[in-house]
């Protein structure tokens, strides 16, 4: 499944991979050999932390931190909720709707440059507000070279790994 998830996004393709399982299980190592294969990706790790769980949006600043020069390719509204989000221009609980757009055209603009490997680890320690944009911007991928590999925790049934995989295409 990670040589199919990387095969389409070479090709141009957006997809989405889950990958769930007890703790270590080696879910980590598993994007670890992704990063790896995708070296010639842009690749971006943000990753869920217990202690910033209550912290809004501090996942999403790991993501964003890494490619400030697209901010400037992004329409005024979604650029100022994203900065409202990560505190660095004043205002008022940033829309959702907008913040989620701003990032999916973050990702999007970082694609059209060379192809995009968003490898989440610890999902089920992301922030709420993060975990809302990324999922926000998985459902929208579409014609952009974006993969995105998420390992969270499996539910408390005993289970092996478990994995999931969308093309995100015509969804």
């Amino acid at each position: 499944m990670l040589t199919d998830l990387l095969a389409a996004v070479r090709s141009g393709h957006s997809r989405v991979l889950v990958v769930s399982g007890d703790a270590g299980i080696g879910k980590t190592a598993l994007l670890d050999e992704l990063a790896h294969r995708a070296s010639d990706c842009q690749v971006f790790r943000p990753a869920g932390v217990e202690s910033e769980m209550e912290f809004a949006f501090a996942a999403l600043h790991q993501l964003c931190a890494a490619m400030p020069e697209g901010m400037d390719h992004l329409p005024a509204p979604q650029r100022d909720a994203l900065l409202a989000a990560f505190g660095e221009r004043p205002g008022p609980t940033p829309d959702p709707f907008l913040t989620g757009l701003a990032v999916l055209g973050l990702v999007s603009e970082a694609a059209h440059r060379r192809a995009v490997m968003l490898l989440i680890d610890d999902h089920h320690w992301l922030d709420r507000a993060s975990r809302r944009v990324i999922a926000f911007l998985a459902r929208r991928l579409g014609a952009e070279a974006v993969g995105v590999a998420l390992a969270t925790r499996s539910s408390p049934r005993p289970a092996a790994t478990r994995w999931h995989s969308w093309n995100c295409r015509g969804r």
